[in-house]
């Protein structure tokens, strides 16, 4: 038997980080192993037209980026790669878009049905609330880019309830829809003891102190800033405590200025970029992990690597995260909230949890491999 010819089509990708990219190459990694042979096809920043991707072919579409220096992956394809699209897809026997409200993924879903393939979508966020005229023009594209989008699947995968909630809202089918929780790499993300004190050493950070961390975007709708604010309640009912900022984005000279303003510099430390392979190290130096999100999330993979790492997670109650958060080990707070975040904080940093049975509930629920073998069906269902 052949291999099974799939075309996935994503505005970004590796190298570039994040979200999207993760899932997107967790997925295609392993579908390599069950007999697809597949190509990305993204949006082309700072990379060659063609590239391999620790054995993934990708081709790029050169597009307009203005709104990412606003931190929104917004792409807006040019004409002239109209053909990297249509040759891709003609040539595949199934289509897999990321995204309802991009360009990129209608043109997908135009071109899947021009030539009868069958063409699958996957939601990852919620409706992301820039509390700006942002608001107007996410609302305006899902109406007429979404929505459309939406109508061409055959198959729509969200990453949680809260996202099947949102096409749902914008007239999906029901019965197109498929619930697939995002997974996590078990071999990379887990308890690493010896990792502790060598990293709090590394950091600056004393053996006693609890360690809060965030690993985030730093972009309004990510809540950096409420985090910080509630720092500042944290630290005046407990000194011995240190936060750890783990990303970049376009307001990191508004947090840092928060921060100097507070006079936090000595409790809060900004790391910039973290790499992926190193991202376990911080969540092996923290006592728990904040998600302290704005709006607009789906299910945030930083919280099931956190989980696996054996972290308990405190989370602003935002999308989907309220659906895998283990009692005992999390809790949820509203959103834009410093003072039930702060409050949640002091409560965690006097608990200490037992790490292998919060990994042994991360192992039997997200592991990729489950993930995966979920989507190789519905792929099966519509070949």
């Amino acid at each position: 038997m052949g291999q099974t010819r799939l075309c996935i089509v994503t505005s970004v990708f590796l190298p570039s980080v994040g979200g999207i990219q993760i899932v997107t190459y967790e997925q295609s990694k392993r579908l390599l192993q069950k007999n697809f042979e597949l190509k990305i096809v993204t949006n082309r920043i700072q990379t060659p037209k063609k590239y391999v991707y620790n054995g993934i072919n990708v081709e790029c579409y050169e597009s307009i980026n203005m709104a990412f220096r606003l931190g929104i992956p917004y792409t807006i394809p040019t004409i002239t790669d109209f053909l990297t699209f249509t040759k891709n897809i003609k040539n595949s026997k199934i289509v897999h878009a990321h995204g309802h409200p991009y360009l990129t993924s209608l043109i997908a879903g135009k071109l899947a049905k021009h030539y009868g393939k069958p063409f699958v979508l996957t939601q990852h966020n919620t409706f992301i609330d820039y509390k700006n005229i942002f608001n107007y023009v996410e609302t305006i594209n899902d109406l007429f880019v979404g929505k459309e989008t939406l109508k061409q699947a055959d198959r729509i995968i969200t990453v949680s309830n809260a996202t099947k909630e949102y096409v749902l809202n914008l007239g999906a089918n029901p019965s197109k829809i498929k619930v697939l929780h995002n997974g996590v790499d078990l071999n990379r993300f887990k308890p690493m003891p010896k990792v502790r004190e060598n990293m709090r050493k590394k950091l600056g950070i004393s053996k006693d102190a609890k360690v809060v961390l965030t690993v985030r975007r730093i972009v309004y709708k990510n809540g950096v800033d409420t985090l910080i604010d509630a720092a500042n309640l944290v630290i005046k009912k407990k000194q011995n405590i240190v936060f750890i900022i783990a990303g970049k984005g376009p307001d990191l000279v508004s947090i840092q200025a928060q921060i100097e303003q507070l006079g936090l510099e000595k409790n809060i430390k900004l790391t910039g970029f973290v790499a992926d392979q190193d991202l376990c190290l911080y969540y092996n130096t923290a006592d728990m992990f904040v998600l302290p999100s704005k709006s607009g999330e789906g299910l945030p993979l930083v919280a099931l690597e956190a989980m696996a790492c054996g972290l308990p997670v405190i989370a602003t109650n935002v999308g989907g995260i309220n659906e895998i958060l283990v009692e005992g080990f999390g809790k949820l707070v509203p959103a834009d909230n410093p003072e039930a975040l702060a409050d949640a904080i002091v409560e965690f940093a006097g608990i200490t949890n037992d790490v292998s049975e919060l990994r042994a509930i991360v192992e039997a629920q997200y592991s990729w491999d489950k993930n995966v073998a979920q989507l190789v069906e519905i792929y099966e269902e519509l070949i």
